[in-house]
């Protein structure tokens, strides 16, 4: 299915943008683990929309509401785990014209196309940035799991609208937002604390896991692992991390490779970086085409949109790869390789 990802580990999202709910399903939780959650609210909050000035004005308490899967005292009682998020805030009325004039860089007219009639146009359906709240209940439930095995995952904002300093980036959102119109930029995560010999070959290997579950987030364009793209102007002498003992453990000097060989983890930190496209829903004057008059037409979209994406997805990019690595693990521990 296309809204379910992962081998033992394996979740679902489900529900749309202006659905009475959204939510997620999880599956191969073992029994007794306790989830906080007050902290994994603390976590979706910080993806929460309308909090300020450059996310979207739509204010969702996105509240984490757990009605299947644990036990009165809250730990997971090896049945599915389902958390569900009421949608409050919605205005329907914004996406009327969006019926059969689709939003340039949105996935609109190919969704036309795909489900006909039988399509949810308000708030971009299942194709919205909305659906990253469940997937932030999924991970944030892996970050718990993996905090307990000292292996911690942080993302950053490197990049928003070509500018790399805070204060810039913030200014580039601002103007952007100020003229109706929207940037994009580079996220870049961080995962410390696995060792060396997890991760598979070929399909199921380290970086596409990751990829796959990343590229889930609406907007992400591009994924690149330590110098990725960069790598393809060096040479091999430039390019490759040196090994070294280090304690009686092995390191590498640098880590050019991003923590991964052979889609295997080699025991150094996985970095690795997602490239947002700006928001497609801009209140900027666009060309597009009415599907019912086969005309060309003006199109100015309504409602409330971010002007960026970027802040509110470090959150999501943190929990995607969450849920791959975990679920890594647990293959791992399948096979009978015992890290931890």
């Amino acid at each position: 299915m296309a809204n379910s990802i992962g081998n033992i580990f394996r979740f679902t999202i489900w529900g749309q943008s202006h659905a009475p709910a959204i939510g997620v399903t999880m599956e191969g939780l073992p029994a007794g683990i306790k989830i906080d959650q007050e902290k994994l609210q603390s976590f979706l909050d910080r993806r929460r929309p309308g909090q300020n000035k450059y996310s979207t004005p739509r204010k969702e308490s996105d509240t984490a509401e757990f009605i299947a899967g644990l036990n009165p005292d809250g730990l997971t009682c090896g049945s599915p785990v389902t958390a569900v998020i009421k949608n409050s805030n919605t205005k329907s009325s914004d996406y009327s014209e969006l019926e059969y004039i689709p939003r340039p860089g949105h996935s609109d007219y190919p969704a036309m196309i795909r489900y006909g009639a039988g399509r949810d146009f308000a708030g971009g359906g299942q194709f919205s940035g909305r659906l990253t709240a469940p997937l932030c209940i999924a991970g944030g439930v892996c970050l718990q799991i993996l905090e307990a095995m000292n292996i911690r995952i942080s993302a950053r904002a490197v990049m928003i609208g070509g500018k790399t300093e805070e204060t810039a980036m913030l200014e580039a959102i601002e103007n952007a937002r100020a003229e109706g119109d929207s940037v994009g930029g580079i996220v870049e995560c961080v995962i410390e604390g696995l060792p060396a010999g997890i991760g598979e070959p070929m399909f199921d290997g380290m970086e596409s896991r990751i990829a796959q579950t990343v590229f889930g987030i609406p907007a992400v364009k591009g994924v690149e692992f330590g110098n990725g793209f960069g790598c393809a102007a060096l040479r091999g002498s430039e390019n490759n991390d040196a090994f070294s003992y280090n304690g009686g453990s092995v390191i590498t000097k640098t880590n050019n490779h991003g923590g991964i060989l052979g889609g295997i983890t080699s025991s150094m930190p996985i970095v690795f970086r997602a490239a947002f496209k700006p928001t497609p829903s801009i209140a900027k004057e666009q060309d597009s085409i009415n599907i019912n008059t086969a005309e060309n037409v003006k199109l100015s979209v309504k409602g409330r949109h971010d002007p960026c994406i970027v802040l509110r997805a470090v959150p999501c990019v943190e929990a995607a790869a969450a849920a791959a690595v975990y679920d890594e693990i647990l293959m791992a521990k399948a096979s009978g390789f015992e890290a931890f």
